[in-house]
């Protein structure tokens, strides 16, 4: 009897150290603006953008709304993604008019990118973060254009 409650117990022990990968880690992804994690498509903001994003191989979009006074914008992203995944940024101007689409992959080069969006009609600017099986951290910026 004992050694079959033995037998019992490490073949449960071992088929639950089988089923124990990196596929049990949940899927996250995360993108905050100044602070404040995105939840929906309602934020509205205004001065510089100072974003964060974090995931594990999760993948998430968010649409905040920028007030852009000026018909550029300056911006920047940085990526630290040890493995696949991208980072994705669309910045539209006031009309609806794309100035702005650039990703990153992760685990390659480059890592970043910056400039200036195309010129567009100032207003509120519509801006989307997508984070798509991305695996890392980083950060991204944007600020009224000269």
């Amino acid at each position: 009897m004992l050694k079959n409650l033995f037998i019992a117990a490490f073949a449960v022990t071992c088929l639950n150290l089988a089923s124990c990968s990196d596929d049990d880690v949940p899927q996250v992804a995360e993108i905050s603006v100044n602070g404040s994690v995105l939840i929906g498509s309602d934020d509205d903001f205004v001065g510089d953008i100072n974003g964060d994003f974090t995931g594990t191989r999760g993948s998430s979009s968010r649409t905040f709304m920028w007030q852009n006074s000026l018909n550029t914008a300056d911006y920047n992203a940085d990526i630290t993604a040890t493995s696949e995944g991208t980072f994705q940024m669309q910045v539209f101007d006031a009309t609806g008019n794309m100035v702005l689409n650039r990703s990153l992959s992760g685990a390659s080069e480059p890592d970043t990118f910056s400039g200036v969006t195309s010129s567009g009609t100032p207003g509120n600017w519509s801006i989307t973060i997508t984070l798509t099986l991305f695996n890392g951290d980083g950060s991204f910026s944007l600020s009224e254009g000269n």
